[in-house]
């Protein structure tokens, strides 16, 4: 998977979790995740659905900041996500 489509998949997780209050666009445009709104519990909802889609585990304490769409891109850049069942 390429940046720009991980980048596209992990911004329309986001609007997934947070049931649609949060748009995939706007989240692609950069700003902050908590800018936007998402709130605690969407972004564990965001957490789940990234480490079950893409097969890793997320450390929500002392582990890298997780405040925008490039800081959730580079943590899957660096723990290689897992090929999606098309890939496989």
């Amino acid at each position: 998977m390429d940046d720009t489509a991980l980048r596209e998949r992990v911004a329309a997780l986001v609007d997934e979790a947070t049931a649609g209050e949060v748009a995939a666009a706007d989240v692609l445009a950069g700003d902050s995740l908590i800018a936007l709104g998402v709130d605690s519990l969407a972004l564990l909802r965001l957490v789940d659905a990234i480490e079950l889609e893409y097969g890793v585990e997320i450390d929500l304490n002392g582990g890298p900041p997780l405040d925008t769409l490039d800081d959730l891109v580079a943590l899957l850049t660096a723990t290689g996500p897992a090929p999606t069942p098309d890939q496989a």
